[in-house]
Formats: structure tokens, C-alpha cells, sequence
């Protein structure tokens, strides 16, 4: 490996000092982040003709990101996704967590990990985001103790592992929620190209609650009428999803140890800051492929389990392989 990590100042909130990371391999390509939220802020990568450009939406300055309401780049935890009810059962007890999307849990709402402040380890070639996360909060058991531990190699891979323990039974399901948009911020993702490797769906209402059906992944030709939020259940997670630009060439390869992928086509970006395409956030402009266990999976038995058993290791991995047509 011959990945160089540097960082600097970049703020400070909560009375904390937040930095911005920089991942540079040998080609000079690179990818940025922060310790605000563990978040992915760019991925640069060489377009067909070698320009670099940035692969995801991301802002130039800590302000934007504390104003953000679309979970912009950020790591996603206790638990990604929508919870019914906002609420579980777990060894005879009910555990009451906070209602953000009507009567649901999404993304741990305001004790969600995307906007705290992690601690950090610069190792040789890994940057590690540290966070303990505290018996009871957001309305979830355990003490946690995470570890986001970020690499960026020679051959532009981005790698993401989620290492947790908790010294109670608890539910965990971490993703990385970065938007991506291969074009450098030039066109929409409705000019790109997706194929998941997927044969089935997780069904869902309107509220985008599993409804506890699986039903056939049929293809779908996505307009700026109806966006896309749903949990694709992987084939193979050797090969989970694939994104082509073919404007700049850029594709995008998505491997995983999770058991799904949940789309999210962007149609609710928003944004106060310029983002570092000096662009204000319009809908489908990015879009999601968070890696990540079934939604609702404590309250869906029919689902995969969630269940992160105390003292044992929480260990999951995305990586995304960024090349050219």
C-alpha cells in the first residue's frame, strides 16, 4: 500500500475540534473525510481522459454538513433505516426509540451517528473513526463501541469495515450514506446506469415499511415523477451493484458482506451551502446504495436477524471500486 493520510483543521461543534482527512494513493487520486459523523465528504477519481473528479456529493465546510438534513456522506447508526412503530421488543422488553418520519424511526433520528463527533487513529494505511455510543441512547441497549475504519488503495478502491461490540443484546446495522454521481456533478443520475445483482425486493408501503413480502426485482426505468426507496435482497455479495457514467466513463463496483442493498435515487435532496460542485442539492442528483442488513429487521421475523448479541463482534464491510468503461 502506498496510501499517504494527512489532515487538517476544519472546525470545531459540540465542543469538539472536527478535522477533514485526506486518503491520496500514488496515481493522486483521493478521497476525503471527516471526523463529523465519520463522513465520506469525496471521492476523486480520473474521468476516460484522466481529469479527476469528485464521484459523490460532498460540501466544502463543516457548517453545510451541520445544517444538512439528507445525511449527506455520513455513517448511518444505531440502526439504518425505517423502524415501525418506532419501537422493538428484545429479551421480554420494549424499547421505545424517537419517531422522526411519523410514527417511524429512520436512521436513529437525532441520536443518530451522522452527526456526532468521532474520535480518530491514523494508522500506516487505514484511518480509523472511533465512537462509543452509550447505554440507553436513542432508546437502544448496550454500551457500543464502534470502529469505521476507512482505506483507499492504489487501484482506487474505497474501503469501508464496521467493527462494533455491545455488553448488552442489542440491534445494530451501520451503512455509509454517501450519494453518489459519477459525472462529477455535470448531469443527474437519470443519465447513469445501474444494474443491482438482485432477483428480489423487500416489498414495502407507502410509509416505506416492509410489509414482510419478497417480490420479484423487475427492472426499473426511473423519471423525476416517482424516485426509488427500496431494499434489494443480493444474489452474490461478491458482486452487489454496478454504476456506469457513461459521459466520463466512471463506473462504480459495489461489493459487500451485507445481505442487501437499499436504493435511495436522491428525490428528497435539499440543501442551505453550495455543495463542492458549487451546485444547491436538487433532487436526483445522487443517489444511495447504502449496504446494510433488512429494514425493520427486529420487528420482521420472518427477516434476517439484526441481532448483535452481547460481547460479540459486529463485523461488516462495503467496497466501492471506482474505474472507467
Amino acid at each position: 500500500m502506498s496510501t499517504t493520510i494527512t489532515y487538517k483543521a476544519w472546525g470545531t461543534t459540540q465542543g469538539k475540534d472536527i478535522f477533514l482527512f485526506t486518503l491520496s494513493n500514488s496515481s493522486g487520486a483521493f478521497a476525503e473525510v471527516t471526523n463529523y459523523g465519520a463522513t465520506l465528504v469525496s471521492v476523486n477519481v480520473p474521468d476516460k481522459i484522466g481529469k479527476l473528479g469528485n464521484t459523490i456529493i460532498g460540501y466544502p465546510m463543516l457548517e453545510a454538513y451541520l445544517d444538512d438534513n439528507c445525511y449527506i456522506g455520513s455513517t448511518i447508526g444505531r440502526y439504518a433505516n425505517r423502524i415501525s412503530k418506532a419501537c422493538f421488543e428484545l429479551n421480554g422488553e420494549t424499547y421505545l426509540l424517537e419517531a422522526n418520519d411519523g410514527p417511524n424511526s429512520n436512521h436513529s433520528a437525532s441520536s443518530g451517528f451522522n452527526s456526532q463527533v468521532f474520535g480518530f487513529e491514523v494508522n500506516d494505511d487505514e484511518l480509523v473513526m472511533v465512537l462509543h455510543s452509550n447505554d440507553g441512547e436513542g432508546g437502544y441497549p448496550g454500551n457500543l463501541n464502534l470502529r469505521v475504519i476507512y482505506k483507499w488503495s492504489d487501484d482506487n478502491e474505497l474501503s469501508i469495515q464496521y467493527k462494533a461490540v455491545s455488553d448488552k443484546d442489542t440491534f445494530v446495522n451501520l451503512t455509509n450514506h454517501a450519494y453518489f454521481n459519477l459525472s462529477n456533478g455535470d448531469l443527474t443520475i437519470l443519465d447513469h446506469q445501474l444494474q443491482i445483482n438482485a432477483d428480489k425486493m423487500v416489498a414495502a408501503g407507502d410509509d416505506y415499511i416492509p410489509t414482510g413480502e419478497m417480490v420479484a426485482a423487475d427492472e426499473v426505468i426511473l423519471d423525476r415523477e416517482r424516485g426509488i426507496n427500496s431494499y434489494y435482497i443480493l444474489n452474490n455479495t461478491d458482486f452487489a451493484a454496478k454504476l456506469i457514467d457513461p459521459s466520463s466513463g466512471r463506473t462504480l463496483t459495489v461489493k459487500t458482506s451485507y445481505p442487501g442493498i437499499f436504493l435511495y435515487t436522491g428525490d428528497y435532496l435539499n440543501s442551505k451551502h453550495l455543495n463542492l460542485n458549487n451546485r444547491y442539492c436538487q433532487p436526483f442528483e445522487g443517489l444511495c446504495l447504502e449496504c446494510q442488513h433488512y429494514p425493520d429487521a427486529m420487528n420482521r421475523p420472518e427477516f434476517p436477524s439484526a441481532l448483535l448479541p452481547k460481547h460479540h463482534v459486529y463485523n461488516e464491510f462495503i467496497n466501492y471500486k471506482f474505474g472507467l468503461i
